[in-house]
């Protein structure tokens, strides 16, 4: 199938992925409802979601390429623009704000050298604001690739980040 030599060129899906979501999507009376399952795949295997991301999951989907984008640019953790390694992502609620989230913020601008939208030149990490985590129980919070940390104290920034420069050159 020649789509499936294009995606193999471009890395977004595996070939066993692919199949399974067109044999998932073609028993769906709605396939529109994969839309983030199939998005999120293809963020796995190639890091955010190009153009040709969106293209791919409309024809699985058998939906237009502005309604997989309307759901793409809806959610922050779908990335279409490319982001660093280790995406940060801090919760700006009321409820992490009033326990630190601020001064949380500040100290990973500064550890990072970076601002929020902005990546490390050396393309390990993305500072994003997240409007909510869901975890105001454990404010201030951040959630790297999936992984919720919290609550974190400043003195928790620079371990975390030198941990993860480890994971990155392991």
């Amino acid at each position: 199938m020649a789509q499936e030599e294009k995606i193999d060129q471009i890395g977004l899906l595996e070939e066993e992925e692919l199949a399974a979501f067109i044999d998932h999507a073609c028993e769906l009376e709605h396939p529109r409802e994969m839309v983030i399952d199939v998005l999120r795949a293809i963020q796995k295997n190639h890091g955010w979601v190009p153009d040709e991301g969106v293209e791919l999951t409309a024809t699985i989907l058998g939906i237009t390429p502005i309604e997989v984008e309307e759901v793409a640019t809806f959610y922050d953790k779908i990335f279409r623009r490319q982001v660093g390694r280790f995406p940060i992502h801090i919760c700006d609620s009321i409820c992490c704000w009033s326990n630190g989230g601020e001064e949380l913020a500040e100290q990973f601008q500064k550890t990072l050298g970076i601002t929020f939208g902005e990546t490390t030149k050396d393309g390990l990490f993305t500072l994003l604001p997240s409007c909510c985590l869901g975890v105001c129980g454990q404010a201030p919070a951040v959630m790297i690739h999936q992984k919720l940390y919290g609550p974190l104290q400043l003195d928790d920034v620079d371990e975390l980040i030198n941990r993860l420069r480890r994971e990155a050159s392991a």
